[in-house]
């Protein structure tokens, strides 16, 4: 188990039952880089890597 899993699992117990949009998520992350701009290189490549993940799929 990786470190981060706890914090994930959390997150899924917290609010496991809400709907959110992409729009929502996009928000909240540009929240925390505000307010931890040393985090800015990790969530930018999460959102790229969230943004394309689909696109194996189309091989």
């Amino acid at each position: 188990m990786y470190f981060t899993d706890r914090g994930i699992e959390e997150l899924v117990e917290r609010r496991g039952q809400e709907t959110v949009t992409l729009e929502w998520v996009a928000e909240q992350l540009r929240t925390f880089v505000d307010v931890n701009p040393e985090f800015e290189t990790p969530i930018e490549r999460f959102a790229t890597w969230l943004a394309r993940d689909d696109e194996d799929d189309e091989e």
